[in-house]
């Protein structure tokens, strides 16, 4: 790996690492959904930052790197606080809100990486690329807003 690269794959490495977490988290939201069509929209996202991961991980190849294969310690124990705060309250919206949040977390990554002006040419196109991949939306927003309006209509104060 030549000095010019080195820089160029931290950034991309932060990237993999990132996007290996909000896999993960997808992952764990499957496991934790009974709503099949939740389950099926968390497995179909969870398998396409897989890709990207793939994908940022071949570009950290090309650049004479070795890719990162796992998300971040402090994602791991975040997830389980949020198990455990979600086995307790049981609520869909919740878990929802919580790969939300997760989500704009992956958001504000690229957009550091975007603006970092160290990184070159070619490696801000691959992650302006993968960046769009993951943007793919406002899905997981408005499921989050959907549960919340289906529990405030469920709710016995909430005015008929």
């Amino acid at each position: 790996m030549s000095n010019a690269n080195r820089h160029d794959i931290q950034v991309l490495n932060g990237l993999i690492r990132t996007v290996i977490d909000s896999a993960d988290g997808y992952h764990d939201a499957v496991d934790n959904t009974a709503d099949p069509g939740h389950r099926e929209f968390f497995a179909r996202r969870e398998a396409e930052r897989r890709v990207i991961a793939d994908d940022l991980s071949s570009n950290v190849r090309v650049l004479g790197g070795e890719p990162d294969a796992d998300g971040s310690i402090l994602a791991k124990a975040q997830r389980a606080f949020t198990d455990v705060k979600h086995a307790l309250l049981r609520d869909e919206a919740d878990r929802v809100g919580a790969v939300e949040g997760a989500d704009a977390h992956v958001a504000s990554q690229f957009e550091k990486a975007l603006n970092d002006s160290n990184i070159s040419a070619t490696t801000r196109e691959s992650i302006r690329r993968a960046f769009a991949r993951v943007r793919g939306g406002d899905e997981i927003h408005d499921l989050r807003h959907s549960l919340e309006g289906q529990r405030d209509a469920n709710n016995p104060l909430f005015p008929q």
